[in-house]
């Protein structure tokens, strides 16, 4: 079965899950500690880049209050109804000049055919990073996310990401925040399960912040 084919299940998720605490210590140990992890799953939309876009450099809870006023200028939103909205009203409602450029060149890209989400299920990860990080605004860890959340493919990794790295750090007693790249080296003993490592990671960051804040990466 290849990574086309599949996706993550809450059943796959706990297969996973139980295959790493086999073989890591320290997984096994979060997982016991905190439980499962949530599937954290997002639709595979226009909404969902562009949630990951306000996401970019701030809190969750920021993004999504954001996101949430978005919605109600854009009530189906989708690409087009975005692009009706003038900027102006858009940046009333809390996106920044960059996000909004990045947010406006997805949905040009979606219109105008060059960015395909339903051609991204058929793809393989590689394939689906190349295509979303070739558009302006989507980097490698965007692309990681969706890739994560919306595809939920799993050997998805989210580079770059901060609560990750913050959650190794503290989990595994470093002496410091390790760098992106040194996380995502870490991670490579995860494959290929590096999904479900994440949501673990994920969990715990979360968990040990607030109780109630288990769910916030879910849309």
């Amino acid at each position: 079965m290849t990574d086309v084919e599949t996706s993550l299940t809450r059943n796959t998720l706990a297969i996973a899950v139980q295959a790493l605490t086999r073989e890591d210590p320290l997984i096994c140990g979060l997982v016991r500690q905190y439980g499962m992890p949530p599937l954290w799953q997002r639709s595979q939309s226009f909404a969902t880049l562009v949630h990951i876009i306000l996401e970019q450099k701030v809190s969750l809870a920021s993004a999504k209050a954001v996101m949430l006023r978005v919605q109600k200028l854009c009530p189906q939103m989708n690409h087009k109804q975005f692009l009706g909205v003038s900027e102006q009203r858009l940046r009333q409602v809390g996106i920044s000049e960059r996000k909004l450029s990045y947010c406006r060149s997805i949905a040009e890209a979606i219109d105008t055919g060059e960015l395909d989400l339903s051609h991204l299920r058929r793809c393989t990860d590689a394939q689906v990073m190349d295509a979303l990080t070739s558009i302006r605004g989507i980097g490698p860890w965007s692309a990681g996310v969706y890739l994560l959340m919306a595809l939920r493919r799993p050997d998805a990794w989210a580079s770059g990401d901060r609560a990750l790295v913050v959650s190794l750090a503290e989990c595994a007693d470093l002496p410091a925040v390790p760098g992106y790249a040194e996380l995502d080296q870490w991670a490579e003993r995860w494959r290929p399960y590096r999904a479900a490592a994440a949501r673990v990671l994920w969990h715990a960051y979360l968990s040990r912040r607030s109780p109630g804040a288990r769910q916030k990466r879910s849309s």
